[in-house]
């Protein structure tokens, strides 16, 4: 039960990151490599001012402005110099990984003796439960502590959903979709659809750097080769939640992303509880991509050909 509730608990994480994903990839329709690089240099910031000090919040949301900037960039090279928005990811993402280690200052940067956020979740868990106290959840003995960080996880991701919710009701963010959805439309209605991929790619960012200055607090350490892979991870959440929730409405598409990362992270983490080689987890996560890839497709066949049958 622990590993499930810690598995579920990096997935809200993560859920930060698969927001991210959907802007750029379902709103704008932008393969945005640059997720890659902007999750590190959010984890290596974050990490950074903390270690200097800096009151963890506050550090969390410069990470959040530093990915911001890193999104940004990656739009400006799109928009103004005409660069494919693969390539563009992939300059911002190589030129990341410098930053990042100038960032540090060394390849991994160790949080497990800095004040996080979660550190004040902790304490306020010790205040109110105290020390080691536990409890029984389904039959499993697990502790009041790592429920208390999963509560608070849900939390800020429920404010997160309905904020981003809120804003893509607005005219902003009406715009930002039409965008994504016609372009030459929106340009025709005298929208500037530059500015609005440019400001999408930063709010996208902004949520994937936040995620990893997030996780890099959970896990206790931020280090200049987690984020390889992550853009992989963020797409499969948000493929895996549009399969299980069949509906195109803005709202549902962003709790299928959270649901879709939550599952994605308990499927690798039951995985690994079954002997899964470590080594073979890149490998696990190509294949659970893949299934995820294929999946809506197949359903989709099967539900014609009964009606197909039904008919005839």
């Amino acid at each position: 039960m622990s590993l499930l509730i810690g598995s579920t608990t990096i997935g809200l994480i993560l859920a930060l990151l698969a927001l991210g994903i959907f802007i750029s990839f379902r709103i704008f329709d932008f393969p945005d490599i640059t997720a890659e690089g902007s999750f590190t240099f959010g984890a290596a910031t974050a990490a950074s001012l903390i270690v200097a000090g800096v009151n963890p919040l506050l550090a969390s949301f410069i990470a959040f402005l530093a990915g911001m900037a890193a999104g940004a960039v990656t739009g400006i090279i799109h928009t103004r110099f005409n660069i494919n928005p693969l390539l563009a990811g992939i300059l911002v993402m190589t030129a990341l990984y410098s930053v990042n280690l100038h960032v540090m200052g060394k390849s991994n940067m160790p949080l497990l003796s800095e004040t996080t956020v979660f550190t004040w979740i902790e304490n306020l868990s010790l205040s109110w439960s105290g020390a080691d106290a536990r409890t029984i959840i389904l039959g499993w003995e697990v502790a009041v502590k790592d429920l208390w960080l999963l509560l608070f996880c849900f939390l800020v991701i429920v404010g997160f959903c309905i904020t981003l919710w809120w804003f893509f009701k607005t005219n902003i963010g009406t715009a930002m979709r039409a965008t994504g959805d016609n372009d030459q439309m929106i340009r025709a209605l005298g929208v500037n659809t530059k500015l609005m991929i440019i400001v999408g790619m930063a709010l996208s960012n902004g949520f994937i750097a936040l995620a990893g200055a997030m996780l890099a607090q959970y896990q206790g350490f931020a280090d200049v080769q987690m984020g390889i892979g992550m853009m992989v991870w963020g797409l499969a959440s948000v493929i895996i939640g549009e399969a299980i929730i069949n509906d195109n409405s803005v709202g549902f598409v962003i709790l299928g992303a959270v649901l879709g990362s939550v599952l994605f992270r308990l499927l690798v983490a039951i995985a690994l509880r079954w002997g899964l080689n470590p080594n073979d987890l890149k490998i696990i996560t190509a294949l659970f991509v893949f299934i995820a890839l294929i999946l809506p497709g197949l359903l989709k066949n099967k539900k014609l050909s009964f009606k197909r049958k039904a008919n005839a």
